[in-house]
C-alpha cells in the first residue's frame, strides 16, 4: 500500500527534459528540500547528492548568503531592461566574473545558460573573424562525443548522436575531431593519461585541414574535460598542442567550462588545470550555485576591441542577446557565489579531496561488468561493459539501486558520472562508491533480473499507481451516449 501521507503532485502536464517520461513518471524520483550535501525526499529520506545537482551546485545546497542576497535584489530590483539600459549589479558581477577568469578574458557576455553561452560563443567566434574582414573564415569544428548543449549551434558542433539525430541538419559549415579517449590503452588511468596527446592533437591539422582549409576555419570548440560524455579526460599535452594549432592558423579556440569551471577539477577552471589560455571560455551552472539560471562567455580583450574598433560609429557591434541577460537577482547570486568561493577557497578544497576521490573510484576495479574508471579532479567515470540490445541497462539499474540506498548519481549510457559539491566530507566521499560497489555487486547478482527497472524504487511506483488511481476516480471517462 502506497504511504498515506505521499501526495504527488498532478505530473500530467509537465514535459520533463532529457528523461524517459512515461518511465519516470511511473517511479517518480522528486525532491522537496536540500541542504549542505543532501536532498530530502517527498517521503522524508536523506539523499547524499554525488553530483552536485547536476554539475552545478558546488558550494552546496541551501547556502544563506545567496539566499539572502537574491531576496534583498529581488525587493530592490526586480529587472531592468537588458538592452540599451542597464543596471550597476551588471557591471559589478561582470567584473567579479573578469577577475575569477584566465588572464586575459577580462571580457564577459552574460547568458541565461550553458547552452546559450556556447551559441553566444560561436556566433561571437564568426562575426569575429567576419568584423575582422576574413568572412570566408565561417567553418566550426567541435569534437566526438563533445556535448556543447541542446541549441542549434551546440547540437552541431557536440558529438552526441542521440542528441542530433532527430533534429535534421542542424547547422552546415560543422566537422569533429576525434575523441581523446583510448579504453584500450589507457583503462584504469588515475588521472591524466600520460601518452598520445600530441599525436592525437595533430589529427586536427593532419586530417581536419586536409578537408577544409584552415583560412576558412572560425574556431575549435572543446570541452577541457569531457563530463556529459561520461568523464573523458585528455591526455597529457593535448590541449596545449590544440592550442599552438589554433594559434599558428589564426583559429579561435573556445573551452566550454559549463562543467569544469568553478572548482571541479580543483582549479578555477580547466584552463588553470592545463594551463592552456583560450581565446573564449563558455561558462554557467557552478557561476550561480544552481540558483538562479546564468551562463556568461569570456572573450580575450582583443576580441573585444576588434568589435569595437571595427564595427560603423553608434552601430550595435554585436547583434545578440536575451532579454534576462544580467538579469539582477542572478547578478546577484553569481556575485554571493563568487564570495563564498574566495572566502572557503573551495577550489582549495576541491584539490585536497581529489586524492580521496581517486582512491575511492578506484577502488572498483575488479568488480564484474566494470570495464573502465576515469577520474580528474573532484568528477569520476566508472564505465561498465556494454550489454548487447541493452544500452544503459547496467548503469540505469545501478543509478537505481544507489537511489534505493540514499545516495545521488548520474548514469550516461554506460557509465555511471560522480561529482559531489566541493563541500563533500571525505567519509561522504567514501560511501559514495561503497554505495556504487554495493549496487553493482546486487545488480550482477541478480542477473537479467536485476537490469529490470522495475524491481527498484517500488514505493514511488506505489505513488505513482495510487495517484493514478485517484484521478482515475475523481474524473472518470464520460461515455456520450448517442
Amino acid at each position: 500500500m502506497p504511504t498515506p501521507n505521499i501526495k504527488l503532485p498532478n505530473m500530467d502536464h509537465y514535459w520533463v527534459p532529457f528523461t524517459a517520461n512515461r518511465q519516470f513518471k511511473a517511479m517518480p524520483r522528486l525532491f522537496k528540500a536540500a541542504k549542505g550535501n543532501y536532498f530530502t525526499t517527498m517521503d522524508d529520506r536523506q539523499i547524499l547528492d554525488g553530483t552536485a545537482g547536476l554539475w552545478c551546485v558546488p558550494a552546496g545546497h541551501g547556502r544563506e548568503e545567496i539566499a539572502a542576497a537574491v531576496g534583498n535584489q529581488l525587493r530592490t530590483l526586480d529587472y531592468a531592461p537588458a538592452f540599451q539600459t542597464s543596471h550597476p549589479l551588471a557591471f559589478e558581477a561582470a567584473e567579479r566574473v573578469a577577475q575569477y577568469m584566465p588572464a586575459g578574458l577580462d571580457r564577459i557576455f552574460f547568458t541565461n545558460s550553458g547552452s546559450e553561452s556556447v551559441e553566444t560563443a560561436l556566433k561571437i567566434a564568426l562575426a569575429y573573424h567576419r568584423v575582422c574582414g576574413n568572412p570566408l573564415r565561417n567553418k566550426l569544428i567541435g569534437r566526438e562525443r563533445g556535448y556543447h548543449g541542446v541549441n542549434f549551434g551546440g547540437i552541431a558542433v557536440g558529438g552526441i548522436a542521440g542528441n542530433r539525430k532527430a533534429f535534421g541538419n542542424a547547422l552546415a559549415g560543422v566537422d569533429h575531431i576525434r575523441h581523446p579517449l583510448d579504453i584500450v590503452n589507457n583503462a584504469f588511468t588515475k588521472g591524466v593519461p600520460e601518452d598520445g596527446g600530441i599525436a592525437l592533437a595533430n589529427e586536427f591539422e593532419q586530417r581536419i585541414m586536409t578537408l577544409h582549409d584552415p583560412a576558412t576555419i572560425a574556431s575549435l570548440i572543446v570541452e577541457p574535460m569531457q563530463g556529459s560524455a561520461g568523464v573523458i579526460v585528455p591526455p597529457k599535452n593535448y590541449l596545449k598542442r590544440l592550442r599552438e594549432i589554433c594559434t599558428k592558423h589564426g583559429i579561435l579556440l573556445i573551452f566550454d567550462e559549463v562543467i569544469t569551471g568553478f572548482g571541479r577539477l580543483g582549479t578555477r577552471f580547466g584552463a588553470d588545470y592545463f594551463d592552456v589560455i583560450p581565446d573564449i571560455i563558455t561558462c554557467a551552472k557552478g557561476l550561480t550555485n544552481g540558483v538562479v539560471p546564468m551562463g556568461a562567455v569570456a572573450v580575450k580583450r582583443e576580441i573585444y576591441d576588434a568589435f569595437m574598433e571595427n564595427s560603423a560609429a553608434n552601430a550595435i557591434e554585436l547583434p545578440h542577446g536575451y532579454t534576462y541577460s544580467a538579469i539582477p537577482i542572478a547578478c546577484a547570486a553569481a556575485i554571493a557565489t563568487l564570495d563564498i568561493f574566495a572566502n572557503e577557497k573551495l577550489e582549495d578544497r576541491g584539490a585536497s579531496l581529489s586524492g580521496r576521490l581517486e582512491s575511492a573510484a578506484h577502488s572498483l576495479k575488479g568488480l564484474p561488468m566494470v570495464k573502465d574508471i576515469r577520474n580528474i579532479g573532484l568528477v569520476a567515470g566508472i564505465e561498465f561493459e556494454a550489454i548487447a540490445g541493452k544500452p544503459g541497462a547496467m548503469s540505469f539499474a545501478t543509478y537505481l539501486k544507489c537511489y534505493e540506498m540514499g545516495v545521488h548519481v548520474r548514469y550516461t549510457g554506460d557509465i555511471i558520472a560522480v561529482s559531489p559539491p566541493l563541500t563533500i566530507e571525505p567519509h561522504e566521499i567514501d560511501r559514495i562508491f561503497s554505495t556504487i560497489a554495493d549496487a553493482i555487486k546486487f545488480v550482477v547478482a541478480a542477473g537479467d533480473a536485476g537490469l529490470d527497472h522495475t524491481r527498484y524504487l517500488k514505493n514511488e511506483q506505489d505513488w505513482a499507481m495510487h495517484q493514478s488511481h485517484q484521478a482515475h476516480i475523481n474524473h472518470p471517462i464520460l461515455e456520450h451516449l448517442e
